[in-house]
């Protein structure tokens, strides 16, 4: 197969228009302000692209998302939905007269909904107690396959709290909470016309989503896993069933699992694109690949090894050509993908501004992106090219213009620097609107969570809302450092595994390194350093405060410092036991990447300690140790529980009450 990956050299064109008032600094109400714009989903003719905006409530305090559309002209911009219900999930039905999407009310379970885009009320499909994540409409418009974790039916007796039965390997999860034999999802067929759900897979003991189907509708691809103890293997096999009554499942592949499954039939049904992982080895670390199967006979090859980034979200454009997205240092991009004959090659040209591309979505000939730049919000564009030449992408919606033509943002920078090995370390500057060369500001080391994903240029606002709080800090005089240390996806595997059973080490050097380097330009005030992040970040930030008392301050958001005790108490198992090994066989190792909790009596940074009550990725316990060990060591800390939250934050109040505690803390001890 020969692959040309040529990124379409575009030119995000924003409509220049006089503001109305004179330009102001980000302030704390604008984080409720903001709408998220997501999940694009083109009409099968591309005339049409569906998707959601969210919203804060802030009577309900509660997040609420409402399905929009807007023509490819960018001329008709209609709101679907509205009121108490939340919808998410929008699709167009084959025909384009319809538009499906999931709402619920209250705490009940969502449903399938109906849309007569003519006119008339929403129609519910589906009556169920259990979860609808994918669904899928069937190419004749007749009939919707969907995967779902619970019960088929809506019980009529509330039954009383029962104990919970694990034997699971993979049993707890972020916001799902304890994972039992009853949250294995199985697919059903849902018949449009008479409301009627049959199952397509019934066995209990495995997982069955991203229903696909092919594109004559006679059959349906999906992801399971029937190896003995699945969860344990970090694999997942691809299946074809046929829609008869019985039928059996065909298992087209076996493969690592990617961060996020995408699957694609070509349009003559004899082969399958679909995403693939590593080794669980690099669990932490993986970039999805694009690897293709045939039907026929099996036959699996990895198409985009030689690329060596991250490949998301495949939409087909016509026949041999699928547009992707691709993460590249810094930067995250739409280009296409040529399939032909002939030995492997990937050539890439880099696009003209720095973006990120975060998903799409394509439809007779069309490609509509979710993009955003350091100063717009992620809106819904117009991929346009031609046969020759760059490419270009054409606003078709503008939600959050308005606030954000009312702003001065800070400017975002590039910069690079080398580590103390040598090693090359890219990442953002973000200077304060009016920054004046030769002054000394306070400057935050603000780190990005994963170890895997990178802090690019956009201004994306969601439960995680990195980006805004680099702008946030700038609006308020400092100077925001955000680094891809070691370990950072966008620069290929070998710089993401450099890291691997090495924590705390390679990324706190890259992180000191940029601050000596705005330390070294005189654009950092040494005396007024800061540091902090969410996640990984938090954790970076144990790291680094007891390797070094340079700052005067730190925020460690969700984090965790004796990693022994994470073990068996978040939901990492897989990438603890094939990383770093056991504990029990590999104590010493497991002791250096507990480095921080083990040595806190060499913090002397005054530190917040900040997570969810609820949360299972990195629970709320690795915060209360650390505070609790500065507390006895007295040095300056709090600790903040947000009640009811995960890892990531959906009550606007607790969203703005963070950052507000964020500032707070920086200014406390960086301008007193």
């Amino acid at each position: 197969m020969n692959q040309i990956f040529s990124s379409l050299a575009l030119v995000l064109i924003i409509a220049n228009s006089a503001p109305a008032a004179p330009k102001r600094a980000l302030v704390a109400e604008d984080f409720n302000r903001l709408q998220t714009v997501e999940s694009p989903n083109c009409s099968r003719d591309g005339e049409w692209i569906a998707y959601t905006v969210t919203a804060t409530d802030r009577a309900a305090d509660e997040l609420r998302s409402a399905v929009w559309m807007v023509n490819w002209q960018g001329t008709e911009h209609i709101a679907l939905t509205s009121g108490a219900l939340s919808a998410s999930a929008p699709q167009f039905s084959p025909d384009g007269r319809f538009v499906s999407y999931l709402a619920a009310h209250g705490e009940d379970p969502a449903q399938l909904y109906l849309l007569d885009r003519r006119g008339g009320e929403p129609r519910v499909l589906t009556a169920v107690s259990g979860e609808i994540s994918d669904y899928r409409w069937s190419p004749d418009g007749q009939r919707i396959v969907f995967s779902m974790i619970g019960l088929l039916e809506k019980p009529g007796v509330i039954a009383a709290a029962k104990p919970i039965v694990i034997d699971d390997f993979h049993f707890k999860e972020d916001i799902t909470g304890y994972r039992t034999a009853a949250d294995r999802s199985k697919l059903y067929l849902l018949t449009i016309s008479s409301r009627k759900i049959q199952p397509l897979t019934s066995d209990v003991r495995y997982r069955d989503e991203h229903p696909t189907w092919s594109p004559d509708g006679s059959s349906i691809a999906y992801i399971s896993n029937h190896e003995v103890e699945a969860d344990r293997l970090g694999t997942q096999e691809l299946y074809l069933i046929g829609l008869e009554s019985g039928a059996t499942p065909k298992r087209l592949a076996h493969f690592y699992a990617p961060n996020k499954q995408s699957l694609v039939f070509t349009s003559d049904m004899q082969q399958i694109f679909y995403s693939v992982g590593f080794e669980p080895k690099w669990n932490a670390y993986i970039h999805d690949r694009l690897a293709v199967v045939s039907v026929a006979n099996g036959e699996s090859r990895v198409l985009t090894d030689a690329l060596d980034r991250a490949v998301a979200v495949p939409v087909a454009i016509s026949h041999g050509v699928l547009g992707v997205l691709v993460e590249d240092d810094r930067s995250e991009y739409p280009a296409v993908l040529q399939v032909g004959s002939g030995k492997a090659s990937a050539v890439i040209r880099k696009v003209a501004a720095p973006m990120a591309a975060v998903d799409q979505c394509a439809g007779g000939g069309h490609v509509a992106i979710l993009a955003s730049t350091d100063t717009r919000a992620p809106e819904i564009y117009a991929l346009e090219y031609g046969k020759s030449g760059p490419g270009h992408l054409r606003p078709l919606t503008h939600h959050n213009e308005t606030l954000l033509d009312e702003l001065t943002l800070g400017s975002a920078e590039d910069v690079h620097f080398n580590s103390a090995d040598g090693t090359e370390v890219h990442g953002i500057m973000i200077k304060p609107f009016g920054f004046q060369k030769g002054q000394l500001y306070p400057t935050l080391l603000w780190i990005h969570g994963g170890p895997n994903g990178q802090d690019a240029h956009g201004l994306a606002f969601d439960t995680y809302p990195l980006e805004l709080e680099r702008q946030w800090f700038a609006a308020h005089g400092y100077v925001v450092l955000a680094i891809n240390y070691r370990g950072s996806s966008g620069r290929g595997a070998d710089f993401q595994r450099s890291i691997a059973a090495d924590w705390g080490h390679k990324e706190v050097e890259d992180l000191l390194a940029g601050v000596d380097y705005a330390v070294r330009e005189k654009i950092a005030d040494p005396s007024r350093l800061g540091i902090g992040g969410w996640s990984y970040g938090g954790i970076l930030t144990d790291y680094t405060i007891a390797s070094d008392t340079r700052f005067k301050a730190a925020i460690s958001g969700a984090g965790s410092a004796n990693q022994l005790s994470m073990f068996g108490s978040d939901q990492y198992a897989l990438q603890y036991t094939e990383e770093l090994g056991t504990p029990w066989a590999h104590l010493d190792r497991w002791l250096q990447v507990s480095y921080p909790y083990f040595h806190a009596d060499k913090i002397k940074t005054p530190t917040l300690f900040m997570g969810g009550e609820k949360d299972f990725n990195v629970p709320i316990g690795g915060s209360e140790q650390m505070y609790q060990a500065l507390r006895v060591l007295k040095v300056p800390t709090q600790l903040v529980v947000y009640p009811g939250e995960f890892h990531l934050f959906t009550r606007p109040s607790h969203i703005y009450d963070r950052i507000e505690r964020y500032l707070a803390w920086f200014d406390r001890y960086l301008k007193p």
